[in-house]
């Protein structure tokens, strides 16, 4: 019998760290990849491959190919030996009553020799007239539970194997009051299911006719976790790691069908929605975005929508994808609408643009009603402020957009308590976007200034700029000759990104000619001036409202002293517009 440095010594720790993480080469000897072991976008997970080991440098996991294995996997020492000790083919001693998954993982084997023998007459007939062709029936090792109670287990005993083993592998069930146990699976096509691994951890079965439930899965067991399972996932795994995409769909035939005509990159979810385990396992793939194509009916629209309220979303690039013209793929393939997918997969929305249409449609948004209805649907999939979750954040600013609703006014509700009550007409008036920026004006000056910085010299530099940039901009300027002499003095600096895009904007089109440079900069000259007449006009219009606000409260010399600057503002108010309309 072998030994554990003998599975060792004949194992590649890459090659078994390969079936979980997407690997690329980080030097010399070493390779890197996303970290399975906690959520991260930069990869901080490095495999020595001289040395035999692996290490992240986020959560500090490390070890060699057995410890990776245990943890991965969620097995124990022995398990994780046996399995690598089988994939190694070498043989070993299994301890005198340490349980193992491995007998879980035979009888299933058992289990589906029985059932592809008993794929013949209707079941074969089924699979035909839906499409599926032998090549497929085998690649997928589909097969059939006779209709008996006890078929299976009638035949298990005939090889030794006990009502215990077949319990715990959920094949057979156990009535709560009598204690009679009973084939699981009666009367069922049989769907093997296998982990990413392409281990058989149970089944799925599903009825010929209108019986209830339409599909039934194994229960819950040592190996078989249905919320960290997705059906074709083995079949999908090269396509996946070659394009980063992986589409779900939710039927078993959908993911033969899809599989049979070249959509390789295909699984299915067990009934529920797409989970924490789920992202978890897609995640060790190299799975970098979702196509969900589900039916375009009521439930498969809320299985749409159940998919994208876990967080998948705030892991993966997710698109809402339908096909028109019949109920699921498996339908559209079977007729030859093999064209019509590949048209759908080429569409579709995101999360972000499908979740908001479809509460848009369902509610008036020029109504504040209808605005409260649409920020209380939305708000579950908003309210995360996770910086890596940049779903909720383009979330957000879309319904800002739809809306118009301020973004730090939505940023306030989502974090106040004031996103468990009920919204009021005044609140959401409150929100509203009133006008333009208040750094707009600014910004047009500095595109100006930009484009004639002597417009600069004539500027006020004391005044109260809102931007802080302004400030910076015009004392480089009053010794600037061209905006690339202003742009240059902020080398290093991030402000000037934003210079040189304002220069992009400002300047348009080129200027060929020294007569169409002039005009322009005679033009940028007016303008700033203009710009900034306005800016102080804007701010003493600003300083009239609030006197005139603390006027309403005071009486006596007080108040007469407050109206008098009143007047004397607006006279200055008045002064600026006769300097503007001479200066045109």
């Amino acid at each position: 019998m072998g030994t554990k440095e003998d599975v060792r010594s004949r194992l590649d720790i890459v090659d078994v760290i390969s079936a979980h993480v997407r690997l690329t080469p980080a030097g010399k000897g070493r390779l890197k990849g996303l970290c399975p072991f906690h959520r991260e976008k930069s990869p901080s997970f490095q495999v020595d491959t001289e040395q035999g080991y692996y290490y992240c440098f986020g959560c500090k996991s490390g070890g060699d190919v057995f410890a990776f294995t245990m943890r991965a996997e969620n097995l124990s020492f022995g398990d994780a030996l046996r399995t690598l000790a089988e994939r190694a083919g070498v043989p070993i001693e299994a301890k005198y009553g340490e349980r193992s998954s491995r007998d879980l993982y035979d009888v299933n084997a058992f289990a589906l020799a029985f059932y592809r023998q008993h794929l013949t007459g209707a079941p074969l007939a089924y699979l035909t007239a839906r499409g599926v062709t032998p090549d497929t029936t085998d690649a997928f090792e589909l097969g059939y539970a006779p209709g008996e109670w006890d078929a299976l287990l009638k035949h298990a005993r005939t090889r030794g194997i006990s009502e215990r083993q077949l319990l715990d592998a959920g094949l057979l069930s156990e009535h709560p009051s009598t204690g009679r146990v009973y084939d699981r699976f009666r009367g069922r096509l049989m769907f093997p299911i296998r982990d990413a691994l392409g281990r058989l951890v149970g089944f799925g079965g599903r009825v010929l006719g209108d019986q209830k439930p339409k599909y039934l899965n194994t229960p819950e067991t040592d190996i078989f976790k249905k919320g960290e399972l997705l059906y074709g996932l083995h079949k999908a795994r090269p396509a996946v790691q070659g394009s980063g995409e992986l589409t779900i769909v939710e039927g078993y035939l959908d993911v033969l069908l899809m599989h049979q005509h070249g959509f390789t990159n295909t699984a299915a979810t067990l009934g529920t929605a797409l989970s924490d385990g789920h992202a978890a396992l897609l995640a060790r793939q190299g799975v970098r975005s979702l196509a969900l194509l589900f039916d375009r009916d009521e439930a498969g629209q809320r299985a749409t929508l159940a998919g994208l309220d876990q967080v998948i979303g705030a892991r993966f690039a997710v698109r809402a994808l339908s096909v028109s013209g019949a109920k699921d793929p498996a339908d559209v393939l079977a007729a030859g609408g093999a064209a019509t997918i590949h048209a759908a997969l080429s569409g579709g929305q995101d999360e972000v643009s499908y979740r908001v249409g479809t509460v848009l449609a369902q509610h008036d948004a020029a109504t504040t009603a209808g605005k409260r209805a649409i920020l209380h649907a939305l708000l579950p999939r908003m309210q995360s402020l996770d910086p890596l979750d940049d779903v909720a954040q383009r979330m957000r600013d879309l319904v800002c957009e739809r809306l118009d609703i301020k973004r730090e006014a939505m940023l306030e509700w989502i974090t106040s308590t004031a996103r468990r009550r009920v919204l009021t007409d005044t609140q959401l008036n409150g929100m509203r976007v009133t006008g333009r920026d208040e750094h707009h004006d600014e910004l047009e000056l500095l595109k100006a200034v930009l484009q004639y910085p002597k417009a600069a010299r004539s500027l006020d530099l004391t005044r109260a700029w809102r931007l802080p940039l302004m400030v910076q901009v015009l004392r480089a300027a009053q010794t600037a000759r061209s905006a690339d002499d202003i742009i240059r003095t902020f080398d290093g600096h991030a402000d000037q990104q934003t210079l040189i895009r304002l220069l992009f904007e400002a300047r348009g089109a080129a200027l060929d000619t020294e007569e169409a440079r002039d005009v322009a900069a005679a033009a940028a000259e007016r303008a700033s001036h203009e710009i900034e007449t306005k800016l102080s006009i804007n701010d003493l219009r600003a300083e009239i409202a609030r006197l005139s606000k603390q006027a309403l409260e005071l009486d006596g010399p007080e108040r007469t002293e407050l109206l008098s600057q009143i007047r004397d503002l607006s006279r200055a108010v008045e002064a600026e517009k006769r300097a503007r309309l001479a200066r045109r």
